[in-house]
């Protein structure tokens, strides 16, 4: 069954609904090589067993009669564990949290459920998902899927290794500034991050609700948009006869490439070239106000995650990681004065940014301008963990602030991505997009 296991989500899938696959003994090797793993208890905070198995059980049924809900009915994946589960803890990585259990399932999954998605359990992630490193000395920090010396991204970082060490066949994770694409990059997967407002925020512990975003990590587009869509309840996108040629792209320099060190950044170029190698117009853009956005963030984030978090933080503020825990209290320090104006002037900017990016299909950046740290070192020298953080969030902050979805893809060269900013609610045609720049940038 290892066999399967290696395999996509789609293909799956596929040998399910041609009955060469049954979801019983799919999911059952899925469990089984979760507690098999030397990490599985750094990856899962918890297992759904129970509930797997009887989807799994149904899921089997439908397939033997034809009557299969999607083209992932019957598909096990991971969920981060901010996504509510009916009767089962959901604690979003925080000791703040500890024995929260909701009685109903997120939006999100439900939607799943329906499509015939198999819920595996909760995966491990950063605490409240206020960090892009994935570091969690308070419950468990998943190990990078190329060196368990590294940190694996975050803040969705047990759904990335998850999928990166073949314990699931996708991950259900959140995006706030860069906690679904970070994690993607670093453990070389395919990370979706949707427009705000785009799928329902239901039952979902929330970190900045004016940011908050949902995502699936997958290794391919395809598996992407299937997952997507059943997230959204809605039928797949069509990606047959995606195409780069005649599509414009532009690199948004200055910000998004200052300080980019030398590997991500030339995994980057490279990727840029075999998109126009495949007939892809570049073009290269400066956008100054785009600086200022970025400036903004640190008001518009931290107060709204503050104001949500204030009273539980400070009533229990030994129970939390001190850095992330004094990132929150940065919160405090911001008039609502400063906070207005600073959302007045990132409308503003939003509108700049709509028109000079309106020529261009999508906008390319390095995902994450660095390649993940040393998971040691940012647990003993704060001034580290705070500089690596801010910097690894730099680039993928750019599609929240700007309100846009986007996608990051695996270069070629391990732990480094691409990303492809899209339009607001733009989601299908990104994914479309994504598709052909996969397929050019595996050699395709």
């Amino acid at each position: 069954m290892t066999f399967w296991r290696g395999k996509t989500a789609a293909e799956l899938g596929e040998a399910i609904g041609r009955g060469e696959l049954d979801p019983v003994w799919l999911t059952e090797d899925y469990l089984a090589a979760i507690r098999a793993h030397p990490s599985g208890d750094r990856i899962y905070a918890r297992l759904t067993e129970t509930r797997a198995l009887a989807e799994a059980e149904a899921a089997r049924v439908r397939a033997r009669a034809g009557l299969r809900l999607s083209p992932l009915d019957g598909v096990p994946v991971s969920w981060k564990d901010l996504f509510d589960t009916a009767g089962v803890a959901t604690e979003s990585g925080s000791r703040l949290l500890e024995g929260r259990v909701p009685d109903r399932d997120a939006g999100v999954l439900r939607n799943a459920t329906a499509a015939g998605l198999i819920c595996l359990g909760k995966t491990h992630m950063t605490e409240l998902a206020f960090s892009g490193l994935g570091l969690n000395p308070m419950t468990a920090t998943p190990p990078n899927a190329h060196d368990p010396a590294l940190v694996p991204g975050g803040s969705s970082s047990g759904a990335a290794v998850s999928v990166a060490l073949d314990l699931a066949a996708a991950g259900i994770g959140s995006d706030t500034g860069g906690s679904v694409r970070i994690p993607a990059a670093w453990n070389d997967l395919v990370g979706f991050k949707t427009g705000h407002g785009r799928l329902p925020m239901s039952g979902t512990v929330p970190l900045v609700e004016s940011f908050d975003t949902i995502g699936p990590l997958t290794r391919t587009v395809t598996d992407a948009a299937l997952t997507f869509a059943a997230l959204a309840g809605e039928a797949p996108v069509d990606l047959r006869g995606a195409s780069l040629h005649g599509r414009r792209l532009s690199v948004i320099e200055t910000v998004a490439l200052e300080g980019c060190r030398p590997e991500p950044l030339a995994a980057f170029e490279a990727a840029v070239a075999r998109l126009a190698d495949a007939g892809a117009s570049i073009d290269r853009v400066a956008l100054p106000e785009l600086a200022e956005a970025m400036s903004l963030s640190g008001i518009l984030l931290t107060t709204e995650a503050y104001a949500i978090w204030r009273d539980r933080i400070e009533a229990a503020p030994d129970r939390m990681y001190p850095p992330i825990r004094d990132r929150f209290r940065l919160g405090g320090a911001h008039s609502g004065a400063d906070f207005i104006a600073a959302w007045r002037r990132l409308r503003a900017i939003r509108a700049i940014w709509a028109d000079r990016m309106a020529p261009f299909d999508a906008v390319l950046a390095p995902t994450a301008p660095i390649l993940p740290p040393d998971a040691a070192r940012l647990q003993t020298d704060p001034d580290y963990f705070a500089a690596e953080n801010l910097l690894a969030l730099r680039n993928t902050r750019i599609g929240n602030l700007m309100g846009l979805c986007a996608l990051t893809l695996p270069t070629g060269l391990p732990m480094t991505g691409i990303m492809l900013l899209g339009r607001p609610m733009g989601e299908e045609a990104l994914l479309r997009l994504g598709h052909a720049a996969e397929a050019a940038l595996a050699g395709g």
